[in-house]
């Protein structure tokens, strides 16, 4: 199997984040740790290993992506405002350098899918939603999609607004929600057991996604596993090698 890590500068500075690309074939999917997470995630964590029949097979690409959470969402010491603002650094950094290379790596095949678990479900979602013009197909494991929810202090304004799908999807409206609905499709998967309530709030935050963009008219699919089924790498190892072939 290929496996080819790269550097991509975050705009304006010199540091970059990482991106590892997994298989030569298929469709690509963009995915996204957990909190604070690495590209290496994926891999160490045994997901890549469950869905490397697809890999092999040339029926999908995987792009694991670093994360930029410790500066934001994870950095205790700011405000929920200025994570907020810190985070867009993250939404320039896939316009502008991820998704060129992918589009590059790809020559251009195939449609782009979003992909994580816990706060990378958060990641796919909320990307997609925003950019569906580059993403129209994300798949989130466990997430919260609530940024007010997480550990946080401070007055919340436009940057967090923006960046939290459970306030901003309760107000589509207009042309923009038509187009969401018709180029917008989110399938949302969780546990109900062991960390899916506390502390992570991904139970009943998934729940409400789910209905805020049924609610709109954007296709979205929930698919709830039992009350044995924990927040963990195990079980998304099950629901991603469940659910990805559908989609590739």
């Amino acid at each position: 199997m290929r496996r080819e890590q790269v550097e991509l500068p975050l705009p304006g500075g010199d540091a970059s984040l990482s991106l590892i690309a997994y298989g030569s074939y298929g469709r690509p999917v963009l995915v996204f740790p957990s909190e604070a997470g690495r590209a290496t995630d994926f891999e160490n964590n045994g997901m890549v290993g469950a869905v490397t029949d697809l890999i092999q097979a040339g029926r999908v690409k995987l792009y694991c992506l670093d994360s930029l959470d410790a500066y934001s969402w994870a950095d205790a010491t700011a405000p929920l405002e200025e994570r907020a603002r810190r985070h867009g650094l993250y939404t320039e950094w896939l316009v502008s350098q991820v998704i060129p290379w992918v589009t590059a790596d790809t020559g251009g095949g195939g449609e782009l899918m979003g992909l994580g678990a816990s706060m990378g479900g958060y990641h796919a979602v909320h990307f997609a939603l925003q950019r569906a013009d580059l993403m129209p197909l994300a798949i989130g494991l466990s997430g919260n999609y609530d940024a007010s929810s997480w550990r946080g202090w401070g007055d919340r304004g436009d940057a967090t607004y923006f960046a939290n799908p459970t306030d901003y999807v309760a107000n589509l409206h207009g042309d923009h929600l038509d187009w969401l609905r018709h180029r917008l499709s989110v399938l949302l998967v969780c546990g109900q057991g062991a960390w899916e309530v506390d502390p992570t709030g991904a139970l009943p935050s998934t729940q409400k996604m789910a209905t805020l963009l049924k609610d709109k008219g954007i296709r979205c699919e929930l698919d709830l596993w039992g009350h044995d089924v924990a927040h963990d790498w195990p079980w998304w190892q099950r629901q991603l090698a469940h659910h990805l072939p559908r989609f590739c």
